[in-house]
């Protein structure tokens, strides 16, 4: 859910649809918090507002359409395990790091290009390891989808993708703009609130399908509370997470 910021509602709503390159009638609005002027200058807060792509419009339904197929694809031709006879790992490509980010990024290139919504590809390298693909386009809405549906499948095509192809294991996020950090504030509050439900019924809370790394994000905002307790179940792209009581405390 992309949270977006200005002094007041209407400037906050202008910065969203600026940033994800649609008008107003093409998204669903949410006004979450209202400007506040404060006093003396303390207290002061900004406009905040939710705005996701409505998925209303033919071509962002051809958009989904063409991110499924591909993630079919991709599941039905998707690698056998390392530990698997030797004549299925030898139809794997060991590229080193360096020239799988590459073709990577190339294969998103053409991916958005098939899609209609061309993208530059810009790599970015993090501290723990971790590599991002940033995805720059005038239409972001269109790459990033209702809930995130879209770029969630390219999250998914571009690390069975790297599985394939590279020598060594390595983990990719395929972010538009600040989408990927705008959710991870998102997920964090989810599984606060998660938490204190879980607290209150005893009962397990499923979560709907995420990505590994969106998966990991929730496991560690919980991992020091002692009365709960996260695992993951299902097979990917439609894994999704268990938040439950541990059970030395109900």
């Amino acid at each position: 859910m992309p949270v977006y910021e200005g002094p007041t509602i209407d400037e906050a709503i202008a910065q969203g649809l600026q940033a994800l390159g649609l008008k107003k009638e093409k998204v669903e609005i949410e006004i979450l918090t209202d400007a506040k002027k404060g006093f003396l200058g303390m207290g002061k807060k900004a406009a905040r507002v939710s705005i996701e792509p409505t998925v209303a419009e033919e071509i962002t339904e051809a958009v989904v359409d063409t991110v499924d197929v591909l993630v079919e694809e991709s599941i039905e031709v998707a690698p056998e395990p390392v530990s698997e006879p030797a004549e299925a790992a030898s139809q794997l490509v060991e590229l080193e790091e360096g020239e799988a980010v590459k073709e990577l990024a190339l294969y998103l290139t053409n991916i958005t290009n098939e899609m209609g919504v061309p993208a530059l590809v810009k790599i970015q390298h993090e501290a723990n390891g971790l590599i991002v693909m940033n995805l720059e386009t005038s239409k972001q809405g269109m790459l990033i989808g209702k809930h995130g549906k879209i770029l969630n499948a390219l999250q998914y095509l571009a690390q069975v993708f790297l599985h394939r192809v590279a020598k060594e294991k390595l983990s990719v996020v395929v972010n538009v703009g600040n989408y990927r950090q705008k959710r991870e504030e998102v997920l964090v509050r989810l599984a606060q609130r998660t938490a204190e439900k879980v607290k209150e019924t005893g009962r397990p809370v499923f979560l709907e399908p995420m990505p590994a790394f969106e998966r990991k994000m929730i496991h560690s905002a919980l991992s020091k509370d002692d009365y709960i307790k996260t695992h993951s179940e299902g097979e990917d792209p439609y894994r999704y997470l268990v938040v439950e009581p541990a059970k030395k405390y109900f």
